[in-house]
């Protein structure tokens, strides 16, 4: 199939263009900050995508996410030349592709999407996604001589324990110590209520849009699900978020309703997991819809859609804000065990009735990636689904190779068409 017949398959959101004017309303406050943000007293931080950002917002903070920059600066094809930027200047290949991206264009400016983010006033870091954040966050404060605050989430081998929630809850104390010092601002507990109702109603709109596609035909595909979970961690916590996915679910409601398919002539369902190839978005996506396939699921835009319990402003057994926080961000997808991320993608397999799944084995998301093959083995077998591992990179291009990738991907194609797998387990 050609390129241009491969288009035409896919149908695209009207929702897009309006999460394109979003965002870059976002980016453009962002820009403007320095003439804005002094006169409303709020400061900027950068933060990191697992960071309690809600209590960030009720302090008056406006947060910018690194990470989303650099997956942005990835699309725009602009990611290459900043991670060499950064390799120039010392740091290793091996490091995550984010942060050189993102380190690159402190560097080259002039190379970076809209000329790099607006210098921060403090930096924002937590663990429960990724190890790599911390040294990251480090660099970043020496080189910009500004405070990090660093929350340290305990790896939850089994279930959460409370003396983890206390030990968490306890850091957040701290924080809001140091935040009102340099804020100039109290902690206002209701405003924080306020923030986490707003990421509670985002959460549940987000879940609700990515469980839609159980329908058959799905009304979403992989990159709908990547591009549109932007809100959901750049936005937390706020009225836009929620207006986004409000807009979202309708459309995604009458898709069901009307049977429409984002990819025409769905034949397979796929799961994917980890992060998506952003410098191969749609390219990547369409080698699995030339062959009728769509991917309903997604383990990583489902680290999104967490329960937050506690927090509906309709149940009057709601839990403390900071209770809330904490038991949230430690419950994070990768801060897991191996075992729970297996039973949580064989229960997305069979709720999403998947004839097989892909894993993205990426260099530069060690946590994510490490643990791929044991966990492909266990799913395979609870599920009796093939799995495939793709070996790439979030945002570097270099660690992509087309057509070793193409060929992987036919004759995984061919053995799920073979088999006669249509979603039925």
């Amino acid at each position: 199939m050609t390129k241009t017949a491969s288009k035409r398959r896919y149908l695209p959101l009207k929702a897009t263009p309006r999460l394109a004017g979003l965002m870059s309303r976002h980016y453009l406050a962002a820009r403007l900050h320095r003439y804005w943000g002094r006169l409303a007293r709020r400061p900027l931080a950068w933060v990191t995508s697992g960071a309690p950002v809600e209590l960030l917002r009720a302090m008056g903070i406006f947060p910018v996410y690194p990470e989303n920059y650099a997956a942005l600066c990835a699309t725009r094809r602009l990611s290459e030349p900043l991670c060499r930027a950064s390799e120039a200047a010392g740091y290793d290949p091996d490091l995550c592709s984010y942060a050189r991206c993102h380190l690159g264009s402190l560097l080259r400016p002039d190379r970076a999407l809209m000329g790099g983010l607006p210098r921060p006033d403090l930096l924002v870091a937590c663990n429960n996604i990724c190890g790599t954040v911390l040294k990251w966050y480090q660099a970043l404060a020496r080189e910009l001589n500004v405070p990090l605050f660093f929350l340290d989430t305990p790896f939850l081998p089994g279930r959460l324990e409370e003396h983890a929630v206390a030990y968490i809850k306890t850091q957040l104390l701290a924080m809001i110590d140091s935040l009102e010092r340099l804020t100039g601002r109290s902690f206002n507990p209701l405003d924080l209520r306020r923030r986490l109702e707003l990421s509670w109603e985002a959460v549940a709109l987000w879940r609700e849009i990515r469980y839609l596609c159980r329908s058959r035909p799905s009304p979403l595909n992989a990159p709908d699900l990547f591009v549109h979970m932007a809100p959901i961690v750049t936005l937390r916590g706020t009225h836009s978020a929620v207006g986004h996915y409000r807009s979202l679910r309708d459309e995604v409601r009458e898709r069901v309703a009307l049977g429409q398919a984002a990819i025409e002539g769905e034949r397979h369902r796929l799961l994917w997991d980890n992060i998506a190839l952003w410098h191969r978005l749609y390219g990547f996506y369409h080698l699995f819809s030339d062959h009728g396939a769509c991917f309903v699921v997604d383990t990583y835009t489902g680290a999104w859609s967490l329960e937050m319990k506690g927090v509906d402003p309709r149940d009057d057994s709601r839990s403390e804000p900071l209770e809330i926080l904490a038991r949230t961000y430690a419950g994070v997808f990768l801060n897991q065990s191996l075992e729970v991320r297996a039973r949580e993608m064989t229960g997305l397999i069979r709720d999403f009735g998947c004839d097989g799944f892909v894993m993205h084995s990426n260099r530069s998301c060690k946590p994510y990636s490490a643990v791929q093959e044991e966990i492909r083995r266990l799913v395979s077998s609870k599920t009796g689904r093939p799995g495939l591992i793709i070996e790439s990179d979030m945002a570097d291009p270099r660690h992509y190779a087309e057509e070793s990738v193409r060929n992987r991907i036919q004759t995984f194609m061919e053995s799920i068409q073979r088999a006669g797998y249509w979603g039925l387990i």
